[in-house]
């Protein structure tokens, strides 16, 4: 493979970046005060008094998963999907070596697809999985490289070092650049949208989670799951909570009975 060919093989061509109403109005709002402060040194008070507004703003957007306040975020299906009885089942936080496998056994009983959003230090320690998942065709997913609780908190060079590595090696090891990109945690920076697209790559949250990662009782998680649910949503667990294999048979169960299909995000995105 030529190196342009193996660059292309790691990233989507970059897409142009449009600043939401929320980052356009606040770098605007930054340089009004930037120069408002040269004009006027005596008003600095009521200045720091506005950024700091703008800040606490802009840091309640972040504990918003689902908003699409800081960028483009993928929660539903599109309504095609949703017409034809689809819905989205995403794994975050994987591969793990115990239950990765598993799950994508009771994939295969039931004919269903899904995408797994791989952290990438995970993924260099459990290359085998990673190559398991793509060849059983569902697709890898970029969830950072190293999983911080902090990612939200990095600046713009530090959040594309950690998108950059997992990409570099989920397409070295699943023969496909991962396209969409989910957050630790689910907390994104406001300046991830910028880094995202300089990697051509789309955020996805969810639909619905159950929070298996935190809930030991599957009933409840499976509730969670399935209460309302609906053709195109975009359901959230994790291989790396063992709970997740006593919920997935009754999941996929129950989306049998409601007529629904589990495909992988990039076949309908």
């Amino acid at each position: 493979m030529s190196q342009q060919s193996s660059i292309a093989a790691r990233y989507h061509g970059p897409r142009p970046w449009r600043p939401t109403p929320l980052a356009g109005f606040s770098l605007a709002l930054h340089g009004a005060l930037a120069i408002a402060l040269v004009v006027s040194p005596a008003a600095w008070p009521w200045i720091i008094a506005v950024v700091a507004a703008n800040h606490a703003l802009l840091t309640a957007a972040v504990f918003m998963p689902r908003t699409q306040l800081l960028g483009p975020n993928v929660n539903r299906l599109p309504e095609a999907a949703a017409r034809r009885r689809e819905v989205a089942l995403t794994f975050d936080d994987g591969p793990d070596p115990h239950t990765t496998p598993q799950i994508l056994a009771w994939l295969d009983r039931h004919g269903a697809k899904a995408s797994f959003f791989c952290v990438g230090e995970k993924a260099a320690a459990h290359p085998e999985i990673v190559r398991e998942i793509a060849q059983r065709g569902h697709s890898v997913e970029n969830h950072s490289y190293r999983h911080s609780h902090a990612f939200a908190c990095f600046g713009i060079a530090r959040t594309s070092r950690e998108i950059e590595l997992a990409q570099e090696l989920l397409a070295r090891l699943s023969g496909r650049a991962p396209g969409f990109f989910r957050a630790p945690a689910g907390f994104r920076s406001p300046l991830l949208d910028f880094v995202l697209s300089r990697f051509g790559l789309r955020y996805v949250s969810w639909t619905r989670r159950g929070f298996d990662a935190a809930r030991r009782d599957p009933r409840v998680v499976l509730e969670r799951l399935t209460c309302g649910l609906v053709a195109g949503d975009v359901l959230l667990l994790h291989d790396s909570s063992p709970v997740v294999l006593e919920v997935l048979p009754r999941l996929l169960e129950e989306l049998v009975g409601r007529g629904l299909k589990s495909v992988s995000l990039p076949s309908v995105l």
